[in-house]
């Protein structure tokens, strides 16, 4: 009789037991942390960073106020579509949008709606809309719980032990290590291909919370080829990036606008 090692045997049940849905989308996924550590965790970050006296926040002036209110708007209509139907008691986000001097064209949302957007995006993000696009993005990566599900999947390709067992006893420690292990040596590419699925799903939602809150879709299209153009002589290979290659990306959302038009109502 073949035997089974406990540690795989350990793996597949937390597998099969241990998975959430992605709302929108519908897609399954793994997840072997808890939110409320994540988030926890995120928000202490976030907290430090904006402290951080190398970090320049902008509190005043219109671009800072332009951050605000497209977040706020998001956010509401994010929170209404979830507490609709049935998710709202799964995510208790605290939300705080920020904008941070900074050259670099970039934005991102932590776990429990910690959102930060840097100076150098907005001449890119030069309208409301297409600031939209870029932070419905982010956000979407939230509201998938990405970051969780790439910490359970680092989990599984450490092999389970320790820190499949940390994980259950929800010790911020063990979070912080997958996150800091999640580009592995011989894991690599394989992460970095499930990256690049999130990403897709990513855009997916963030197209239809832009279109919740008010945004027509049809600005990302737009935006992202504003964006491929800041990468011309830049951009890694498709198969080496977090990210789908610009025209993949274009071609995909142009295919998702028809289901995010569903939920526009300008």
């Amino acid at each position: 009789m073949k035997r089974f090692k406990p540690a795989l045997v350990v793996i597949a049940v937390m597998t099969i037991f241990s998975c959430s849905t992605v709302p929108l989308t519908g897609r399954k996924q793994l997840s072997l942390v808890g939110d409320a550590e994540v988030n926890q965790s995120a928000a202490a970050s976030y907290k430090q960073l904006l402290s951080d006296p190398k970090t320049k926040v902008i509190s005043n002036g219109t671009d800072a106020q332009r951050v605000k209110v497209i977040g706020n708007r998001l956010a509401t209509a994010i929170q209404k579509y979830l507490n609709d139907n049935g998710y709202g008691n799964q995510y208790n986000f605290a939300w705080e949008f920020n904008l941070i001097q900074s050259s670099e064209v970039n934005a991102w949302c932590m776990p429990g709606g910690k959102v930060a957007v840097y100076s150098g995006l907005l001449p890119v993000a030069n309208t409301d809309a297409y600031l939209a696009v870029v932070m419905g993005h982010e956000i979407g990566h939230a509201i998938a719980r990405h970051s969780a599900e790439r910490i359970s999947q680092e989990m599984l390709v450490q092999g389970g032990g320790q820190l499949v067992g940390a994980a259950t006893s929800q010790q911020s420690q063990a979070t912080q290590t997958a996150i800091s292990t999640l580009y592995g040596v011989g894991s690599q590419l394989k992460l970095l291909a499930y990256s690049r699925n999130q990403e897709s799903e990513a855009d997916r939602l963030g197209l239809t919370f832009m279109a919740m809150a008010g945004y027509d879709p049809h600005n990302a299209i737009a935006f992202w080829q504003r964006m491929a153009a800041q990468n011309k002589g830049g951009a890694p290979p498709e198969f080496l990036s977090t990210h789908p290659a610009d025209a993949t990306r274009i071609a995909n959302i142009q295919n998702l606008i028809p289901e995010a038009m569903k939920y526009y109502k300008p």
